[in-house]
């Protein structure tokens, strides 16, 4: 089965080489790479273009939602990966991930040995595994079992995709991609989160991957971490926009909250409640004294 790894990048000289060197590490070896690049002003054409593996496809800058669309169009393998060129993964990860969509039961063949059967009439959209938050580890998420899942909520819940509905946390079915005409919005920031939730609600089966783990990197420079004024005034705006259509979604869905308490310590005076700490799942931390918020913070790990 061949992994089609889509790579958008904009000026990414610095990650790129070991980018590529950290995929052609892989256990799993068939891997298509494509490397787009955005409009690059720096040496990463030149870069990615030493190494042969690597399909390099270079156009005028649009955007990461443009990049993005891009490799759709030129992949074709029969699941794709979207990796950011900053991020690492295990050595295991596309094995890991692709374990995960191979069949579940083995038949027996009289000589011995087993040859693997497709146990599951449900097909399997969408593949995604563990990640490790580098600037907030509290946030990271890891899955210890092999799970299938199939109604809306589960997926959701599972994948807390109403908080962090990152596109490169998912292998995704490329024929899945072309039969529900799944692109990016260009423009937008956030983008992923709006790919991600239609995909999941479009989706017929989605698989938890053990093992497999994305390790995302917020470096310095990003577009999330640009602190140009006007970059800021932008970036607000549309998370806006975001959060108003992420709310509409749920409704539309009849979803629960998109932000769930994962837990609630209370400390008592004399016996009666007097402080309450309650920890979400987006990783925030919020304080009351006496049922009265006085706090809210960043968790950290």
């Amino acid at each position: 089965m061949k992994i089609s790894v889509i790579i958008p990048v904009y000026n990414g000289e610095r990650y790129i080489a070991q980018c590529l060197e950290n995929l052609l590490c892989q256990s799993y070896r068939d891997l298509e790479i494509i490397v787009v690049d955005d409009g690059s002003t720096d040496a990463t054409a030149a870069i990615a273009a030493r190494y042969p593996s690597a399909r390099v496809i270079s156009q005028p800058n649009g955007g990461l939602s443009v990049a993005r669309n891009t490799g759709i169009e030129a992949a074709t393998g029969e699941y794709i990966h979207f990796l950011d060129v900053d991020d690492l993964l295990n050595g295991s990860y596309y094995e890991r991930m692709a374990d995960a969509i191979t069949p579940c039961g083995k038949a027996a063949s009289g000589d011995g040995n087993e040859a693997p059967i497709d146990m599951s009439k449900t097909p399997i959209d969408m593949v995604f595994g563990g990640y490790i938050n580098g600037l907030h580890p509290v946030q990271s998420l890891r899955f210890d079992d092999r799970l299938l899942l199939t109604t809306l909520n589960d997926k959701i819940w599972f994948t807390n995709a109403g908080i962090a509905g990152y596109a490169w946390r998912y292998l995704i079915r490329r024929s899945f991609i072309e039969r529900t005409n799944l692109r990016f919005e260009p423009g937008r920031m956030f983008e992923d989160a709006k790919f991600t939730l239609d995909a999941l609600a479009l989706s017929e089966g989605v698989a938890t991957s053990p093992g497999a783990t994305y390790h995302y990197m917020k470096r310095a420079g990003s577009i999330l971490n640009e602190r140009n004024p006007e970059h800021v005034r932008k970036r607000k705006e549309q998370y806006r926009l975001m959060r108003a259509w992420r709310r509409d979604y749920y409704t539309r869905h009849n979803l629960g909250p998109v932000v769930k308490t994962i837990r609630r310590s209370i400390y008592k005076l004399l016996g009666i409640p007097a402080i309450t700490r309650i920890d979400r799942n987006d990783g925030k931390s919020r304080w009351y004294i006496f049922g009265i918020r006085i706090l809210q913070r960043r968790v950290r790990g």
